[in-house]
């Protein structure tokens, strides 16, 4: 598969990867990391765009990859733009191992099939292609290390690293502190990967997603007859489900 072909949210899956155990890191965000990973993906091919904190879809035309075009149409069919902390705590069964699926179908990872505690089937994936891992991390390396802003994919795939926990993982222990601190910084050169990083980490950390409300016109009180009611709350439900691996896989 070549390089123009590989999708940011399977980049993110291969940073994850642990090449001597096989399982992802941070398997649990890395869940809302791969939602979030789809959005910029489709935001850097024209599909979508940011609208304040939510997300539009400008072009409904398919981008040829059946995952992200499922993504790209469950957006369409909300028919107003969807806020992104709502999106990545959705529900994404699956999501995980279709990309795994599809890495292997690629010929970039292979299965490996083993049990937990001597009885549940389990299933680690070892990367074949090592180059193309370690071209990844040069990329971040490169960012890091020089601090020259970096191209918007490169960008993007450092915010989402560092919103699902990978910092710790790719820059363990005390001399990777301060490259942790600026994989971090890099959040600020890309919008959209800014923005669904911030969900991600939002969505982690239970942050309520209700919008804020513009203040009450002035008059307003006066004609209710100077009580001062509270304009009665609107939008979504606050509390975003967040979606869950059922199936042992790469854990």
């Amino acid at each position: 598969m070549g390089r123009s072909r590989r999708t940011l949210p399977e980049e993110l899956l291969l940073l994850a990867l642990d090449p001597a155990t096989g399982t992802t890191a941070q398997p649990q965000s890395l869940d809302l990391g791969l939602a979030g990973a789809q959005l910029v993906e489709l935001a850097l091919a024209g599909r979508i765009a940011p609208d304040g904190d939510r997300i539009a879809v400008v072009v409904p035309r398919p981008t040829g990859d059946p995952t992200l075009d499922c993504a790209l149409e469950l957006l369409r069919r909300r028919g107003a733009p969807v806020r992104a902390v709502h999106w990545i705590g959705g529900p994404r069964l699956g999501l995980r191992q279709t990309y795994l699926s599809h890495l292997e179908r690629c010929g970039m990872v292979h299965a490996v099939a083993g049990q937990m505690c001597g009885v549940l089937p389990t299933t680690r994936y070892q990367a074949t292609d090592t180059e193309i891992s370690r071209e990844i991390r040069a990329r971040l390396d490169s960012a890091i290390r020089t601090g020259v802003p970096p191209d918007p994919r490169t960008a993007a795939l450092a915010a989402l690293a560092h919103a699902v926990g990978l910092g710790k993982h790719l820059y363990p222990g005390n001399e990777g502190r301060s490259s942790r601190s600026r994989l971090r910084d890099l959040i600020r050169h890309d919008p959209m990967g800014g923005l669904v990083a911030h969900a991600v980490m939002d969505v982690q950390n239970g942050v309520a997603a209700q919008p804020r409300r513009s203040p009450a016109p002035a008059g307003r009180q006066a004609a209710a007859g100077g009580k001062g009611a509270p304009e009665p709350a609107r939008g979504v439900p606050t509390q975003p489900h967040r979606g869950s691996m059922v199936r042992a896989v790469a854990h």
